[in-house]
C-alpha cells in the first residue's frame, strides 16, 4: 500500500482556497487511491443543498442528491465533489441532465464499482421531480442502506 502522503500527492484543491468552476465541464473532480480497495464497501454523500438553473426560465432549481457507490481502486475526493457540485449553480439544465451528468461524470473520474444517485427535487411548477440512476446491478455482500428521502410533502 502507497504511504499515505503519496495516495494525496496530486490532489490540487483539498488545503486551499479554491474557487468554484464557472460550469461543470471545467470544474475538477480529484480521486485518491483507495486504502481499502480489497474491501467491498458503500461510500454515501448527501447533498441536500444542491442548486442549478431552470434552462429556459433562468430560475433557481433546489435538490436533495444522495450519491452511493462502491470504490474500486480510486476514491472521490470530497471537496472536489462540493466544488463540482456548487459549479451547476449557474448552469441550466432540467432535473434528468443534471443528475444523470453528476452520475456520469463521477463514473467517468473514479470508475466505481457500482454508483447509484437520487436527485430528489424541490416542486417547479408545483410538480416536484425525482430522478434516479444507477449503473448496474447491487454489488453483492454490501450494504447498502435504502436513501429515505421521503416523497414530497413540503419535505
Amino acid at each position: 500500500m502507497a504511504s499515505k502522503k503519496a495516495i494525496y500527492k496530486n490532489l490540487t484543491q483539498l488545503g486551499g482556497k479554491t474557487e468554484i468552476a464557472a460550469s461543470p465541464d471545467e470544474a475538477v473532480l480529484e480521486k485518491v487511491a483507495n486504502p481499502h480497495a480489497d474491501v467491498v464497501y458503500n461510500v454515501r454523500f448527501s447533498c441536500p443543498e444542491f442548486t442549478s438553473l431552470c434552462p429556459i426560465t433562468g430560475q433557481p432549481d433546489f435538490a436533495h442528491l444522495v450519491i452511493d457507490y462502491v470504490p474500486g481502486k480510486f476514491l472521490l475526493e470530497s471537496k472536489s465533489l462540493k466544488l463540482y457540485l456548487a459549479s451547476f449553480r449557474n448552469h441550466g439544465a432540467f432535473h434528468e441532465a443534471c443528475t444523470v451528468e453528476i452520475a456520469r461524470r463521477i463514473v467517468k473520474e473514479v470508475k466505481p464499482k457500482w454508483l447509484r444517485i437520487g436527485g430528489y427535487w424541490y416542486p417547479r411548477g408545483g410538480i416536484p421531480i425525482d430522478v434516479f440512476y444507477q449503473t448496474g446491478e447491487m454489488p453483492k455482500g454490501v450494504w447498502i442502506p435504502c436513501q429515505d428521502v421521503p416523497a414530497y410533502r413540503g419535505r
